[in-house]
């Protein structure tokens, strides 16, 4: 197996710290400065400044974490999906204006969803009209922009539903995003395949992964080897992967990324 490269999620202030780490062996950065009401309105012309200067001399790849609180990509409110599109779109124009070619948004699948998905007829089916109805016109700007949209699991209990959404779309502007933990407490809460299965799941779909550990309880968001997570298998099922996708620690405390990176070394999988 060969190692794989990883980088780290971070916010334009917080990319000093590890600058060396990340530029000189052009690793993926996903900034996460973007996912506020403020970020996108008042403070959007300062962010993007910001995220330019601290990206300065960085020839890697990079994406943004979409906004996400409170903007399900499924919403029924007729009054309000319009302004989750228009507020998902200004977010593309935050990752094109830095140079981001990703964007990070949110799986509308549930736990909840799993569990009721055959209580009554049409149920799936209306799911995902409604997130076609909202996320088109989104699609559509990451499609003129040259953006892929990566759809992270969050409750997500079979990871083939998320995917089949995907395919829905049709295009190669969505993707899939995994998120580690996430997975992992799927499988401890619901029954959810190992986190191997959900990569292997999504196979070449798959454009994006958070790297983080946890105790199989809460979103810890810990570095790799503080929790449960098997990474030998993880890892193992990502090099299966002709995607290439974008490896980002995800950590709570950002001074343990040089702890997390160097424990996935030390396992020989990660360079």
């Amino acid at each position: 197996m060969t190692p794989l490269k990883i980088g780290a999620c971070l916010k334009s202030a917080e990319i000093a710290a590890h600058r060396d780490w990340l530029f000189a062996a052009e690793r993926d950065i996903e900034i996460q400065d973007f996912m506020s009401h403020a970020a996108l309105t008042t403070e959007f012309a300062d962010r993007i400044a910001a995220a330019r200067t601290a990206l300065d001399g960085h020839s890697g790849r990079v994406g943004i974490h979409g906004p996400f609180e409170g903007l399900d990509i499924d919403n029924k409110d007729a009054e309000l999906r319009p302004l989750i599109t228009a507020r998902l779109i200004r977010a593309l124009e935050a990752a094109d204006r830095i140079g981001a070619r990703q964007m990070v948004l949110h799986s509308p699948y549930t736990a909840w969803y799993q569990n009721n998905v055959f209580c009554g007829p049409g149920y799936q089916e209306r799911k995902l009209a409604l997130v076609h109805d909202l996320l088109g016109p989104v699609v559509s700007a990451a499609e003129r922009l040259g953006i892929v949209l990566v759809i992270e699991n969050i409750e997500d209990v079979r990871p083939e539903t998320r995917r089949a959404m995907v395919d829905s779309f049709d295009t190669p502007a969505i993707a899939l995003s995994i998120d580690t933990g996430h997975a992992q407490l799927a499988r401890r809460m619901s029954g959810a395949p190992p986190v191997a299965d959900f990569v292997a799941d999504a196979g070449d779909q798959l454009a994006h992964v958070h790297l983080q550990d946890v105790d199989g309880h809460a979103d810890r968001h810990w570095a790799p080897g503080e929790g449960e997570i098997e990474w030998t298998a993880v890892f193992r099922a990502l090099s299966a992967c002709k995607s290439a996708p974008h490896l980002v620690l995800e950590l709570s405390d950002k001074t343990h990324i040089p702890k997390g990176f160097a424990h996935l070394q030390a396992l020989g999988i990660a360079v």
